[in-house]
């Protein structure tokens, strides 16, 4: 039979597969909190806030115009471009040449909507211990710290802060602080940073902003497993994964272009298909002798850079594509048959019809 191939995302269905990895990489931190405890979340959130700092915040500098600003400007400028590129509302403003300000105000990004209900404090202090608490080291300034003066997660005005280059070098227990009640300058837009524009053209931001969702959500689940062990990690991570493809299955095709009540097998095929497109990866779709579609993914752009991940991240993931089935057609069958993670050439998924009552 013939082989179809999607043709190249547009900004629509990077957009779509953003919020889908998005909204995964909160689903995971509330399924652990419930899951495993307030702990055991926060421990899993430093750790990854610490990989990805360790990972981005170096090899980032240039890319965003930073070198040669005063440390504690240049930290706070990173925090507010970056988090522009990824699609995150956020202000920063300069005291001074060793004081500045950040500030993400509702609604919170990483958030959406009701969950931040179900976020403990916990996990939002974990957060800034593994990332804020490390640009002082990070930028071979052992002077440098962050206070925190309000956290979203306390019902306060947002997560908000300055960066401090103090008078003297700082403990490790001294690189983050929390003086909550002080409030931040008021926000000038004209006085902060900008992006270099001819860097970043609208098709970059648009697959930076993907990027920055899947990347969380790959690191995410290698940490679940290394912390939690595969059982454990692998079951949180595809549990999560379940439920938000279920969740998320009518956004994500509608900003595929696709027919949400368009159900059976093709229509399933069709759906894999474009989200390989969309994360950055090529699927092509057959038909076998039996009637049923074939969906050949050559490559994963998720677990691109994982040093030999165990199997439990792999199937973890495969819980998000189990939910989107489960939206959009509970009586097709998926049969995974290759997978790249175990040596094989390709992903190769079997799609048919199954019995209705």
């Amino acid at each position: 039979m013939n082989t179809s191939t999607a043709p190249n995302p547009s900004a629509d269905h990077l957009a779509a597969v953003a919020g889908l990895y998005h909204a995964y990489q909160t689903g995971l931190m509330l399924t652990v909190a419930l899951k495993r405890g307030r702990g055991d979340a926060a421990d899993w959130t430093r750790a990854l806030f610490r990989r990805q700092h360790h990972a981005k915040f170096r090899s980032s500098f240039d890319k965003l115009g930073l070198t040669g600003m005063p440390d504690a400007q240049a930290a706070a400028a990173y925090h507010y471009l970056a988090n522009q590129v990824g699609g995150v509302d956020v202000e920063y403003v300069a005291e001074s040449d060793k004081k500045a300000w950040v500030r993400f105000p509702p609604p919170r990004w990483i958030y959406p909507g009701a969950s931040i209900c179900g976020i403990p404090s916990e996990v939002s202090r974990a957060m800034l211990e593994g990332w804020y608490a490390e640009n002082g080291p990070s930028l071979n300034n052992p002077r440098l710290g962050f206070v925190c003066t309000s956290q979203t997660t306390d019902g306060q005005h947002g997560l908000a802060g300055y960066f401090l280059e103090h008078d003297r070098e700082l403990s490790a227990d001294e690189r983050l602080r929390f003086r909550p009640g002080k409030m931040p300058p008021r926000f000038d837009p004209a006085k902060a940073p900008k992006l270099p524009a001819n860097d970043w053209p609208a098709e970059r931001l648009a697959k930076a902003n993907r990027n920055y969702a899947m990347e969380y959500v790959r690191t995410g689940l290698s940490l679940l497993t290394e912390l939690f062990g595969p059982s454990d990690g692998g079951y949180l991570g595809r549990h999560a994964g379940r439920l938000i493809g279920a969740q998320g299955y009518c956004a994500l095709v509608e900003g595929f272009g696709l027919t949400p009540s368009e159900g059976g097998s093709e229509g399933f095929a069709h759906v894999l298909q474009a989200m390989a497109a969309a994360e950055g990866d090529s699927a092509e779709i057959s038909q076998d002798a039996d009637g049923a579609w074939l969906v050949r993914r050559a490559s994963w752009r998720l677990g691109r850079g994982m040093d030999q991940p165990h199997p439990a991240v792999f199937e973890a993931w495969h819980g998000l594509i189990e939910g989107l089935l489960a939206s959009h057609d509970r009586f097709v069958i998926l049969n995974l048959t290759r997978r790249l993670d175990q040596g094989d050439d390709a992903i190769l998924w079997r799609v048919r019809n199954g019995a209705e009552p």
